[in-house]
């Protein structure tokens, strides 16, 4: 069986989806509700990724594959945040409550790469991870 998923028509696509499997990912997660907070950095831990928990935006950002953005942050300015994200290339998750339509629209305008009400973020956060794209 090993000798198949390895032989030369199968060994890239096989190679590619167990390294992307063992693969840690770098989760920045700019959060200033000191619940959410603690919640977001525990899951994403959990899942086996990396979580750097960010309460103010930095002048320097760390690479990341994902970075999840509160939009309702009254402390990291989202129309200042997401731009900055998405020119270092990092795919931008943004959450805001499924009532707070302005601040979901204002992730549409700034292009964030997945909007997420809060409750998915809760309860499908390793779903939403599962589908950032691959860095190459």
């Amino acid at each position: 069986m090993i000798d198949f998923l390895f032989s030369n028509n199968n060994a890239s696509s096989v190679e590619n989806k167990l390294i992307r499997y063992l693969e840690l990912m770098r989760v920045l997660i700019f959060e200033d509700n000191l619940m959410w907070s603690a919640r977001l950095k525990k899951t994403v831990n959990s899942l086996g990724h990396e979580a750097d928990l960010l309460g103010s935006i930095p002048k320097d950002l760390p690479q990341a594959e994902a970075a999840i953005v509160n939009l309702g942050s009254t402390t990291m300015d989202a129309q200042t945040l997401v731009p900055l994200l998405k020119e270092k290339g990092i795919y931008v998750i943004a959450h805001a409550g499924h009532k707070e339509k302005q601040l979901q629209e204002l992730g549409k305008t700034l292009a964030c790469d997945k909007l997420a009400s809060n409750s998915e973020l809760t309860f499908k956060l390793k779903e939403i991870l599962d589908g950032v794209p691959e860095r190459i």
